[in-house]
C-alpha cells in the first residue's frame, strides 16, 4: 500500500469527519437562531447572538478549509450558514425595527400609542428601560418582581416607583397602575425588603372556626396590603382562587405549581378566605386581583412553557373552580386575571385569555364589568401563537390590560403590532377605555 493510497483514505475519513461535525453545528446552530427572541432564551440572549456569530464563522472556515474535497457538501453548508445568519439578522432587525418606531412616534402615532398604552403592564429590569415610556404615556402600569426589589430597601424601592408616578404629574398623565407578585410563601416578589409571609393556605387549620379563619385572613390582607402600599404598589396579582388539584403537579410543571399555591380543594373555603384576604388589601388601598380564570386546578399542563387544557364541563366548573371567582367579584372591584389554558367545553381551539367566547361568559351571563387583564403574554402557550397575533386577539376578546412581564422588551413588538392593527381598524376599545379610565389607579391624579 502506497503512501499516498494511505493519505487519500484518512483524508477522506477527515473530510466526512468535518462535514458531519459541521452540519452538526449548522443544525443546531439553526434551531437556536429561530429561539433566538425567546422568552426562554431571555436569561442567555445577550450572549446569543455573539456565540451565534462565533459558530458561523467557525463552520464556514470549516467549510472552505480543504475546498478541493465533496463541493456539494461543502456549497450545501456555506448555504445552510448564510440561511442561519439571515435568521439571526431578520430576528434582531426585526426587533430594532419595533423599538425604533415605537420611540420615534410622533403626530398621530404618538397619540394613538397614548390611547394603547394605557391597556399595557410592562415588566422592567432597569428602570431606564422605561422611562421613557412612562414619560410619554405609552405605559398603563409597571410590574414588579424580584429583579427590582433585590438588593434594594424598602424605601430605594419607594424612591424609584416615586420617580415614575412624579414623572406622571409632571406630564399631566394618570398615575400608573404599580403591581407586584405578592401571594406569600414562594410567590413573594418583593420579600425582602417586604416581610416575608407563609402562604395563605397555612392559615387553614382543622377544626377553626369559620368567622376565625375569616378574621385571620382579612388581617392576613390587611398586613400584606400595608407592606405594599409602603412602597408605592396599588395592586397585587393575589389572591389565587384555582381549587387545589387532588394530585400532585405535573411532571413537567416547573413553575406554576398550584398544589402548592392554592388555598384549599373545597370551593367555599377558597370563596371564604379569598374575599376576606381580598377586603383586607383593600383596606389599604390595594387592588386585588383574583387568578388564574378559568381556573388552572385541573389543567393538564405547565402554560409557562407548553399548551394546557382544563377539561371540565362548564356546570362542574359553576358549581366547583367558578364559586370562588364569582363570589369574590361579585362583592369586590377586583381584577381578574386570565390564564392561558384552553378550556376545551367553551372554546378548544383558543387559550382563555384570546377567547372572545369565555370572555362573552364573563360579560354577558356574569354580567361582569369589570377590569380584566391576560397572564403574561410571554408564557409560551400564547407566546407560540405569535405575539403580535394574539396581543390583538387578546383586545378583541375584550380583554382590558395586556401583561408582558417576564420578558419586557416584548412590549416594543407588541406596541408596534396595536399599532398597525389600531391603524387597520381592527381594535375597537371603547367599552374597554370606559373601564379603564373608572380604574383606582387612574383616578388617583395628582390634585
Amino acid at each position: 500500500m502506497s503512501m499516498s493510497n494511505s493519505y487519500d483514505r484518512s483524508g477522506t475519513w477527515f473530510d466526512w469527519l468535518l462535514l458531519a461535525i459541521n452540519a452538526a453545528l449548522v443544525m443546531a446552530a439553526g434551531l437556536l437562531a429561530a429561539k433566538l427572541m425567546d422568552p426562554q432564551l431571555l436569561p442567555y440572549r445577550q450572549a446569543a447572538t455573539p456565540v451565534l456569530l462565533g459558530v458561523a464563522l467557525l463552520g464556514l472556515t470549516m467549510a472552505f478549509w480543504r475546498r478541493h474535497r465533496h463541493a456539494i457538501g461543502r456549497t450545501l453548508l456555506v448555504l445552510a450558514w448564510i440561511f442561519v445568519l439571515g435568521i439571526v439578522t431578520e430576528q434582531e432587525w426585526g426587533f430594532l425595527m419595533a423599538r425604533h418606531a415605537i420611540l420615534s412616534a410622533h403626530g398621530n402615532d404618538a397619540a394613538r400609542l397614548r390611547s394603547l398604552g394605557s391597556h399595557l403592564i410592562v415588566g422592567y429590569e432597569r428602570p431606564e428601560d422605561v422611562s421613557y415610556l412612562v414619560r410619554q404615556g405609552y405605559l398603563g402600569g409597571l410590574f414588579l418582581t424580584r429583579r427590582n426589589s433585590e438588593g434594594k430597601t424598602a424605601i430605594q424601592l419607594q424612591a424609584e416607583i416615586a420617580t415614575f408616578q412624579e414623572a406622571r404629574r409632571k406630564a399631566g398623565l394618570p398615575l400608573l397602575m404599580i403591581v407586584s407578585d405578592q401571594e406569600g410563601g414562594s410567590i413573594s416578589r418583593l420579600s425582602p425588603p417586604l416581610p416575608y409571609q407563609p402562604t395563605l393556605a397555612s392559615l387553614v387549620t382543622p377544626g377553626l372556626a369559620p368567622h376565625d379563619l375569616e378574621r385571620l385572613a382579612y388581617a392576613y390582607g390587611a398586613a400584606q396590603g400595608k407592606a405594599l402600599v409602603s412602597v408605592g404598589v396599588n395592586t397585587n396579582f393575589s389572591p389565587v382562587l384555582d381549587l387545589k388539584p387532588l394530585h400532585p403537579d405535573e411532571t413537567l410543571d416547573f413553575h406554576t405549581l398550584i398544589s402548592q399555591r392554592a388555598i384549599a380543594s373545597n370551593p367555599q373555603t377558597v370563596s371564604q378566605m379569598g374575599l376576606a384576604y381580598s377586603l383586607g388589601l383593600l383596606s389599604q388601598g390595594i387592588l386585588p386581583t383574583l387568578k388564574h380564570f378559568p381556573g388552572l386546578g385541573s389543567a393538564d399542563g405547565d402554560t409557562h412553557h407548553f399548551s394546557a387544557h382544563v377539561r371540565l364541563p362548564v356546570g362542574t366548573l359553576n358549581t366547583q373552580d367558578w364559586v370562588p371567582f364569582r363570589t369574590v367579584l361579585e362583592q369586590t372591584p377586583s381584577l381578574l386575571m386570565i390564564g392561558h389554558v384552553i378550556l376545551d367545553s367553551v372554546d378548544p381551539e383558543n387559550p382563555a385569555s384570546l377567547s372572545q367566547k369565555l370572555i362573552r361568559t364573563l360579560r354577558d351571563d356574569w354580567h361582569h364589568n369589570g377590569i380584566l387583564i391576560t397572564d403574561d403574554m410571554t408564557m409560551a402557550a400564547v407566546y407560540d401563537r405569535g405575539l403580535c397575533t394574539s396581543s390583538v386577539q387578546a383586545l378583541q376578546a375584550d380583554v382590558d390590560l395586556l401583561l408582558v412581564s417576564y420578558d419586557g422588551e416584548k412590549i416594543y413588538p407588541v406596541m408596534d403590532c396595536l399599532l398597525q392593527a389600531d391603524k387597520a381598524g381592527s381594535l375597537s376599545l371603547e367599552a374597554s377605555n370606559k373601564r379603564l379610565e373608572q380604574a383606582p389607579w387612574i383616578q388617583a391624579r395628582a390634585r
